[in-house]
């Protein structure tokens, strides 16, 4: 399947219900507004197209650019490559939830992720929180260095309500997920979010969140999903 008719498929696809939820969210055009659950079928077809995807994310249209995620070959991107992809995610839906998805599949998302949350730059830091959440939530516990993400959940404790604002809620995310899917800290998380408390997190032109990882961690324990991993990150 090709660009073009990949990019009239998606237009199809699109509904303006969909497409104003995402303006709310930060989106701007071009968009058609997909619900990601209808690329499946399109995605089954083409599978794995690096250059496709590339040629789809280049459009800078949101759906293009959420599908090229989908379809893009992890281990086939170079650091450079995802430091590309990332400069051109404007907002956190595609630096969180495609950039960093897309790097938590491959063999060097440690390597960058790290390097993005001493980056400074608010998506990121919240991209590289975010890839760390997608590997804790699917990857097998002995994949990961416990005194590495211990060090982590103490720098996050010290730094959480002072970090920029996407960044907090990613940082929020990695707590809650440690907490439930990353078993040899469970006890330190629930520890970590406790001392934490409620986290603020400001957005323009809507009201402010307020994120509490202890309680959302005690909610997964109560349903007896402690240690729960994703089959796939991935849709």
């Amino acid at each position: 399947m090709d660009f073009e008719t990949v990019m009239q498929e998606l237009e199809v696809l699109g509904k303006e219900r969909t497409k104003k939820m995402y303006l709310s969210n930060g989106a701007h055009e071009p968009l058609f507004g997909v619900a990601t659950g209808a690329m499946k079928p399109l995605a089954k077809k083409i599978k794995i197209n690096q250059r496709l995807a590339e040629e789809l994310y280049a459009t800078g249209n949101y759906d293009a650019m959420y599908f090229a995620g989908i379809i893009a070959d992890p281990n086939g991107m170079s650091e450079a490559d995802y430091n590309r992809w990332l400069d051109e995610a404007y907002f956190y839906m595609l630096s969180d939830y495609v950039v960093a998805v897309t790097l938590s599949e491959s063999d060097i998302a440690q390597d960058v992720a790290d390097q993005w949350i001493g980056s400074g730059d608010e998506l990121r830091m919240s991209a590289g929180w975010s890839c760390y959440c997608w590997l804790l939530g699917n990857r097998k516990d002995h994949e990961f260095s416990e005194s590495k993400i211990s060090n982590m959940l103490d720098i996050l404790k010290n730094s959480i309500h002072t970090s920029p604002e996407r960044t907090k809620s990613a940082m929020n995310n990695f707590v809650y997920t440690v907490g439930v899917s990353y078993l040899p800290l469970h006890e330190k998380a629930v520890e970590t979010a406790k001392e934490v408390g409620i986290v603020e997190v400001k957005r323009d032109k809507k009201n402010s969140s307020f994120l509490n990882a202890y309680e959302n961690i005690q909610k997964q324990m109560d349903r007896g999903k402690l240690g729960f991993k994703r089959k796939y990150v991935r849709c």
